[in-house]
C-alpha cells in the first residue's frame, strides 16, 4: 500500500468552496479509480491556506499511471483546480 501525501495551497477566500470540491470529487471520481483505498483531508493550523490530502492507493502505478493518466484526472483538477494558488506538492511514501 502507498500514501499519497499533496500539500495544496488555497486562495484564502476559497476554503469552503474547495472542501465542497474536494469532497463532491473524492466521491464522484477519485474513489472510482482502481487501486483507491481511502481518503483523508487536513486543513493547517499554522498555515490556515494550506491543506494536506492523503490518500492510499494499491500500488503506486495505480495513482502515477492510472489515476494521472487517465480522463478522471483532468476531471479531478477540473474539479478542485480553480481554488489554488499554484500546483500541489505531491509525494508518495511506503510503510516501513
Amino acid at each position: 500500500m502507498i500514501l499519497e501525501i499533496a500539500f495544496m495551497e488555497v486562495l484564502p477566500d476559497s476554503h469552503l468552496k474547495f472542501e465542497t470540491a474536494v469532497k463532491g470529487a473524492v466521491s464522484e471520481i477519485l474513489s472510482k479509480s482502481k487501486g483507491f483505498i481511502d481518503f483523508e483531508m487536513h486543513k493547517g493550523i499554522e498555515r490556515a491556506n494550506t491543506y494536506t490530502l492523503l490518500i492510499h492507493w494499491q500500488t503506486l502505478e495505480d495513482h502515477t499511471v492510472g489515476f494521472r493518466q487517465s480522463d478522471a484526472f483532468i476531471q479531478w483538477r477540473a474539479a478542485i483546480g480553480g481554488n489554488l494558488v499554484s500546483p500541489p506538492q505531491v509525494d508518495h511514501w511506503s510503510g516501513v
